[in-house]
């Protein structure tokens, strides 16, 4: 393989971005020497160039070289540079590389079953069946990715649907988003969990109508989760190393990977230093599980190279839509007072969130419940008014629910930001209108209210689904699976989604000066589409394909149908 896939520290000086003091951020500085004429590696021309710069700029070339884009503008380029190779884009859109600033890619066990495109509580049954033949009886299987709003039956798989295919192994699957699993008799029988167990701080054993568990698990779906075996090193490395590589096909050459531990972090090292497949650039972000671990590896904060690095500190504040569990300000429809939870007692976050700031840390913040939201953004205004931080970057995860002005507005003044989901505004719509009624409803997942707040949005997927282009359709038309509208004045343009998933994304890991924008300097990671966006119908978005991917200006993915 090209050994310029491998993790490369001399291409720039070395990077100590994301869990870092905020002293550290924003100091990466591009070679000093960007040639004005001569030969270089690639020029690529001919095509729509989308640089994704604050103007919006447009132009029709592109010139690379050591990895990086030493000239973008008009076709007078051609004249000033003698390319090693020359890609004729044949008018086709030209656009950074998304970057995907919160993310979950992990390596899956023997064990495992992929649900994310199943379409019926039948198929999970086939794909439970053919696993238990695998691997055989007693063994636990596990999967990930069902979604009730994609499923024929109009429902969640419950036990009983489990139990009729697998009486003999314990079977946990967990929902898209992870926030809620169900699980079969079995698994609930060696967890001990009965009607009489206690319902868990900050979740829900669900009961069916019948009075009998019905097998869901909210949000504290590891009370049976714990008792699955560990998986091997080598099958999770190995399926980590594909599951990292499968992005490049969707365009994604930069992610933020949410909720790791130091260990985690050591597999990625190991797996970037011995890759075999062209991998994205990975920044994990650590949850603030064991502070003498995290503190450990942020003295090795100077090993950060521009492929892998550590990045911020994750805080789980409230749940998620799926159980539901989102923290809320007024209650869910039809659930009597019902509003979710917080993920531990309020003050207990409220003096994490300090300890962490007061550390020095920069934070990604989960909030996905309006309540949830203005807890968050008032703690962090009072930690930053009672010890202020030049550029600390603290910002939200999801931001679900738009919150009150005032709570914006805080945001705005101190400089609190968001990674958001608009996908969610079409995959959860299910789960959307079931619990929220009204503006709330209408305003999910806003966009351009905190956006004409001064609040900094970048466009992320959390994996509801990975491709980019579901959250692009869904800011700018802010249609739901049905073809609903919702909020239509959350909408945001074509030009600000691709750079909310681009040059924002960068900007939220202290990353603006070195990649996000096709602009003289920056990390030659680039995309080549098969449709323009920025003219195409909107009903055409989900249909466009990536043709190209670029990472460091060598190409890493070309679709086989070219």
């Amino acid at each position: 393989m090209n050994s310029r896939y491998k993790v490369r520290t001399a291409t720039f000086l070395t990077m100590t971005l994301g869990l870092l003091l905020t002293a550290c951020g924003g100091q990466e500085t591009a070679p000093e020497e960007i040639p004005t004429a001569g030969e270089v590696d690639l020029v690529l021309t001919n095509g729509k160039v989308f640089v994704a710069d604050a103007d919006f700029s447009i132009v029709n070339t592109v010139v690379v070289n050591d990895g990086l884009i030493v000239a973008s503008g008009d076709d007078s380029l051609l004249d000033r540079y003698d390319a090693a190779e020359t890609v004729d884009l044949e008018g086709k859109l030209l656009i950074p590389g998304f970057i995907d600033s919160h993310t979950h890619i992990r390596g899956r066990p023997q064990r495992y079953i992929e649900l994310g495109e199943v379409t019926s509580i039948a198929e999970i049954q086939e794909l439970i069946s053919a696993k238990i033949e695998e691997i055989g009886e007693g063994e636990w299987i596990t999967g990930y990715g069902w979604s009730e709003d994609e499923l024929d039956e109009g429902r969640r798989p419950l036990r009983a649907d489990l139990d009729a295919v697998a009486p003999d192994n314990p079977v946990i699957l967990t929902r898209a988003g992870g926030h809620s699993a169900v699980t079969n008799s079995l698994a609930l029988e060696l967890a001990d969990v009965t009607l009489n167990t206690p319902q868990p701080e900050g979740g829900v054993i669900e009961v069916g109508d019948d009075g009998e568990l019905n097998g869901i698990i909210r949000e504290r779906q590891n009370i049976v989760g714990r008792l699955v075996p560990d998986s091997t090193y080598d099958e999770l490395i190995a399926s980590l190393e594909v599951n990292l590589n499968a992005l490049l096909a969707k365009g994604i050459t930069s992610i933020t990977d949410a909720s790791k531990t130091v260990s985690d972090y050591e597999m990625f090292e190991d797996l970037y230093s011995n890759n075999d497949l062209p991998l994205p650039r990975s920044a994990l972000q650590f949850q603030w599980y064991d502070p003498d671990a995290i503190n450990a590896l942020n003295a090795r904060v100077g090993e950060g190279n521009e492929f892998l690095k550590p990045g911020p500190i994750k805080v789980f504040a409230d749940g998620g839509f799926t159980g539901p569990a989102a923290y809320t300000l007024e209650p869910y429809v039809n659930q009597g007072e019902y509003r979710g939870y917080l993920n531990m007692p309020e003050k207990e976050l409220v003096t994490l969130l300090n300890e962490i700031h007061d550390a020095g840390y920069q934070m990604g913040i989960h909030a996905i419940g309006d309540a949830a939201i203005v807890l968050v953004v008032n703690t962090l205004a009072d930690a930053l008014e009672r010890s202020p931080r030049v550029d600390h970057r603290h910002y939200l995860n999801h931001f679900s629910m738009r919150p009150p002005e005032l709570t914006m507005e805080l945001m705005a003044e101190h400089q609190i930001h968001i990674t958001q989901q608009p996908n969610f505004t079409y995959t959860l719509e299910g789960r959307y209108a079931e619990n929220l009624d009204g503006w709330r409803l209408q305003h999910n997942n806003p966009l351009r209210g905190p956006m004409d707040h001064g609040i900094t949005v970048a466009i992320s997927s959390d994996i509801l689904p990975i491709g980019p282009l579901v959250g692009i359709y869904a800011a700018v038309t802010r249609k739901g699976m049905t073809g609903t509208v919702y909020g239509l004045d959350e909408a945001i343009t074509m030009e600000e989604a691709i750079r909310a998933y681009t040059a924002l994304g960068a900007y939220l890991n202290f990353e603006e000066e070195i990649k996000g924008t096709l602009e003289a300097g920056k990390l030659a990671d680039m995309v080549l589409l098969s449709e323009d966006l920025l003219t195409i119908d909107p009903e055409r978005i989900m249909g466009v394909a990536v043709e190209k991917t670029w990472i460091g200006g060598e190409l890493v993915h070309e679709a086989t149908s070219l």
